[in-house]
């Protein structure tokens, strides 16, 4: 008997000890119950990271948030001062990206043309790679303005001609008409969002440097692409 008192008993308080834990605790006032608090959602707005599919809307906004239109390339042969466009919204915007996230720094002027064009914005470094991948290798719509013409000094965006009926830009790629009577055969077929305003020297230095068969100068012009103003 007296072990069956003891058993109800033992019982008794694990049943009571139970209930016990299974009361919330009362908040007090000014209390933060850790318990209680939800992890708000982060709603990621469309342009909020690049990609291929927000190209437009990204660059709308990021353009409204970074209105410079002045960069300076810097090489061994010299320096080119460029003004990019404000009616080429989009290019303006994507050349002010890349070169503060300085996309531009690894790169090399890839190609010289003389009486033609040097071309940059691409290079064999293994950083220019993955700058490239890191926002699914985008392109951009095409920008034709009547008023925008390949003149000499003109700075315009490289594209694939295959395959390309929308004539999407490279982001990445660049060249700068080096023929002083402009290579207007090109109007209408790659967009013109810039122009060079001093450094005309530099181009011809670049352009007339010794080149192999595929126009790659056997000297490495790498550039530093800053943003002015």
């Amino acid at each position: 008997m007296k072990f069956f008192t003891i058993s109800w008993f033992i019982i008794i308080s694990t049943v009571m000890l139970s209930c016990k834990k299974e009361v919330a605790k009362p908040i007090q006032k000014n209390e933060v119950r850790t318990d209680t608090i939800q992890k708000k959602k982060v709603i990621k707005k469309e342009w909020d990271s690049l990609n291929s599919k927000n190209v437009v809307p990204f660059f709308t906004e990021y353009g409204k948030q970074n209105k410079e239109t002045v960069v300076m390339i810097t090489t061994i042969f010299g320096k080119i001062k460029i003004r990019l466009y404000k009616d080429t919204p989009i290019h303006r915007a994507n050349f002010i990206f890349l070169s503060k996230i300085k996309y531009f720094n690894s790169t090399v002027f890839y190609r010289v043309a003389p009486n033609f064009v040097i071309q940059g914005g691409n290079s064999d470094n293994r950083n220019t790679m993955i700058q490239r991948y890191k926002y699914g290798n985008y392109l951009l719509p095409p920008e034709f303005r009547p008023n925008r013409k390949h003149k000499y000094g003109a700075l315009a965006a490289a594209r694939e001609w295959d395959k390309n009926p929308n004539k999407l830009s490279s982001p990445f790629e660049f060249y700068i008409i080096q023929n002083r009577k402009g290579g207007h055969h090109l109007n209408n077929e790659h967009t013109v969002f810039g122009e060079v305003i001093s450094g005309f020297s530099t181009i011809d230095k670049i352009a007339n440097l010794e080149a192999g068969p595929d126009e790659w100068p056997k000297v490495d012009v790498y550039m530093k692409v800053e943003v002015l103003n």
